[in-house]
């Protein structure tokens, strides 16, 4: 975990991010695929020689094909062009089978992740495969309470809000519970794309922030634990992880973006003193085939 020095005005609080590339991917997102195939495993519903089957936008791919490959599992991912190509080069280096399903222009949008997720369904239906189905899968939230129990160590119990985006939910509702357990007073904010603020009770947009803004409220959303929610235009999304990049040499992608410049929003809010928590949610590493670090 790091504090942001440059990108942050004065007068702010302090922002902390907390380097979840660090993990074997470059994702958060090994949390929940460890969680998710040995749940599984253990209540049998993924035996040994099944096939595994899910739809991502590659990030929660990568990290599944790395956990099957480890224990020796088929995986069959259905993903897109709408996401990076350098994310599908990993799935497949890592031994995953992709299906792939057109965009709309390289966009994402709320008919692309139904499209995913009805071709995902197809595949699960072939003898003995589990399909991981991230959407509506509680296993994930488990994932994510060793992050929660991270920041609340790393930072000393010292943590006035927490700020994070939404795809699946998982990973913020993991993370909130622990935190709320510690201190129920902490603030909880969800970021989301300006293009498609269906949480904020907006419409389905197309955007392309990879990863978070699935055109719906996702079916792990618990809005109890949830204190704002903060939009964010997927340009300054992308140019705030240009900015980390260049001057804090934090390189991350676009949802890592967002996530710091909702994160400042809050600590403009909150003022000297307090401290915001953020995550640096992959690599920038993943994006290198986008237009995300291209020369400008």
């Amino acid at each position: 975990m790091v504090r942001l020095r440059k990108v942050v005005p004065p007068g702010s609080a302090d922002v902390f991010a907390k380097l979840e590339w660090e993990n074997p991917t470059g994702s958060m997102k090994d949390r929940m695929a460890l969680a998710v195939i040995s749940r599984a495993e253990e209540d049998g519903r993924l035996k040994p020689g099944d096939t595994v089957v899910e739809y991502t936008g590659g990030s929660t791919g990568a990290s599944l094909a790395l956990v099957c490959a480890a224990k020796g599992y088929r995986l069959r991912i259905v993903t897109s062009d709408a996401f990076s190509q350098a994310k599908r080069d990993h799935m497949t280096a890592l031994g995953a089978e992709l299906t792939l399903v057109p965009s709309e222009g390289g966009l994402t949008t709320r008919k692309l992740i139904g499209d995913m997720i009805e071709a995902a369904r197809q595949l699960s239906r072939e003898p003995r495969t589990y399909w991981i189905d991230q959407l509506n899968n509680r296993d994930s939230i488990a994932g994510y309470y060793p992050l929660g129990e991270e920041i609340w160590s790393q930072t000393k119990g010292e943590i006035e809000a927490f700020v994070h985006s939404a795809g699946a939910a998982a990973s913020s509702r993991g993370v909130a519970t622990v935190l709320k357990r510690h201190k129920p007073g902490v603030e909880i904010v969800v970021v989301e794309p300006a293009e498609s603020s269906v949480l904020r009770g907006g419409p389905a947009g197309a955007h392309r922030i990879e990863g978070i803004g699935i055109g719906r409220t996702p079916p792990l959303w618990e809005p109890t634990l949830v204190d704002d929610i903060l939009p964010v235009r997927t340009d300054d999304a992308k140019d705030m992880a240009r900015r980390i990049a260049r001057e804090e040499a934090l390189f991350a992608g676009t949802s890592s973006g967002a996530n710091v410049v909702a994160a400042i929003r809050v600590a403009e809010r909150l003022g000297p003193r307090a401290k915001v928590v953020t995550l640096m949610v992959d690599s920038g590493l993943k994006y290198l085939s986008t237009d995300l670090y291209r020369r400008r």
